[in-house]
């Protein structure tokens, strides 16, 4: 068996990994977008032939996890793609919206590439390839095991992970040399007080563990009462200066987070009289998603919806869908809370948000989820005091707020904690993924002192022999 990585190698995006059985079957692990600066070349290109993989199974819905599906299909992938039911719902607003992106960009990206003397790119792929590639899916549910192939070669079993509605770690039973591996594929790992989502399960006994690690070298904050920090927030940027707080979140799971949180605010009577806007069409649709699969909840939000009728309503909610109400919001004077995606800040409405108030002291930029170095959002959050928006230089007078208790991801205890379900003494493997290389390393010594031993972490196209 050989492993290979051509994506989320040493960096947080573009999650792809390559299985290769000894019989020579070929299966791919997530098939995500890079997402950042300078990675056009990197989506435009595998590493590898499409059409030579036999079967993708997809972790969950996140665009560096599922954005290159369709360029896959478009170069000639003809497989089975397996997920889970909400995942394959997300994907279905998701994908499309990506095509719509690629669409509109790569006019801007091929302007800049020509006035820099770089040759043109073609289009990664458009909403016909998207739609293509959707139907391609097979559905599974957690914990009931299926097999690939008609000579049914690989078991496959997917756990909740808890990161995203739909989320799933995949685990693979794949002979080898008279035996068997298990392969565990963690995806993106949640986390057990997640405000919306089930915990994550506990998983079978693996040989190999390809293990996400973006917050390997970080705690999250001890947030006594998230609500009120994000009150707090809200009340000195929209009552006391009197200006606007823009979010930049992704759509799914992290605008529903939101939500919940203002509309428990709401409930309970603080929250000022602000108008919220939800700017995001690809957010609406997943709120509606969210909504048709409450089996992925938790039972205190279950038990919310039961008293309030309807976690994701409250009467200053505005769901904004036209371009010409999301460029009106632009002109308003009055103070609001706008929560718009991509939660990296590096496509979709947030961007223009956030160049017609970077330059405002009296707004707020709250980032509440994680972000690449590279990215807007990265630069924000690290102090940047001038950032690029559409090729422009802008200056920082806003205010930057940070709210870490919002991630999805789990921080290395929360990561430990949900490797614990295994006999370190028996995993032979375990690769690092979907990680800086820094925060890679310390997550190893740690990995290292809870007893897992050979603990790689593979370079982008690195291929490993099993």
């Amino acid at each position: 068996m050989q492993i290979q990585f051509f994506g989320a190698a040493q960096t947080v995006t573009g999650s792809k990994h390559l299985i290769t059985t000894e019989k020579g079957t070929k299966i791919l692990l997530d098939c995500g977008l890079f997402q950042g600066i300078q990675t056009d070349e990197f989506n435009q290109n595998f590493g590898f032939k499409p059409s030579e993989v036999d079967f993708l199974i997809l972790s969950h819905a996140h665009i560096d996890h599922s954005g290159l599906i369709p360029r896959l299909v478009k170069k000639g992938f003809k497989g089975e793609i397996y997920t889970t039911a909400a995942t394959a719902d997300l994907c279905r607003v998701m994908l499309m919206d990506s095509a719509h992106i690629q669409e509109k960009d790569l006019e801007r990206i091929n302007r800049r590439r020509k006035n820099q003397g770089r040759p043109l790119l073609e289009e990664l792929y458009d909403s016909e390839d998207a739609a293509h590639a959707l139907t391609l899916f097979k559905t599974v549910k957690y914990g009931q095991t299926f097999h690939l192939g008609e000579d049914k070669e690989v078991a496959v079993l997917l756990t909740d992970a808890a990161h995203l509605l739909g989320s799933a770690a995949v685990h693979l039973t794949i002979p080898e040399k008279g035996t068997f591996k298990q392969l565990t594929f963690t995806g993106d790992i949640g986390r057990p007080e997640d405000r919306i989502l089930k915990k994550p399960d506990v998983f079978p006994q693996a040989d190999i563990i390809i293990c996400e690690s973006t917050y390997g070298d970080r705690i999250h904050e001890k947030e006594v009462d998230m609500k009120a920090h994000l009150l707090r927030i809200v009340k000195d940027t929209c009552v006391d200066r009197q200006g606007k707080l823009i979010i930049p979140a992704f759509a799914i799971d992290r605008t529903q987070e939101l939500i919940y949180a203002l509309d428990q605010l709401y409930s309970s009577g603080k929250l000022p009289h602000i108008p919220v806007y939800i700017d995001s069409p690809l957010a609406i649709r997943a709120t509606a998603i969210m909504k048709e699969h409450e089996e992925c909840f938790n039972p205190e939000i279950l038990e919310y919806i039961e008293k309030d009728g309807d976690a994701f309503a409250f009467p200053y909610l505005h769901y904004v869908s036209e371009v010409t109400e999301s460029i009106a919001l632009n002109d308003k004077k009055e103070p609001c809370i706008i929560i718009s995606a991509s939660g990296m800040a590096e496509a979709g409405r947030i961007k223009h948000h956030i160049k017609n108030n970077i330059g405002n002291e009296n707004c707020t930029i709250l980032l509440v989820g994680y972000a690449s170095a590279n990215t807007l959002a990265g630069a924000l959050k690290r102090g940047d005091k001038e950032v690029n928006i559409f090729g422009e230089k802008f200056e920082v007078h806003c205010q930057v707020e940070s709210m870490d208790s919002f991630s999805g991801h789990g921080d290395y205890n929360e990561m430990l904690d949900f490797l614990s379900c295994q006999n370190p003494s028996r995993v032979e493997k375990v690769f690092l993924v979907h990680g800086e290389y820094e925060t890679q390393v310390s997550f190893k010594i740690k990995l290292e002192k809870a007893g897992f031993q050979n603990v790689q972490i593979p370079a982008l196209y690195e291929a490993v022999k099993i």
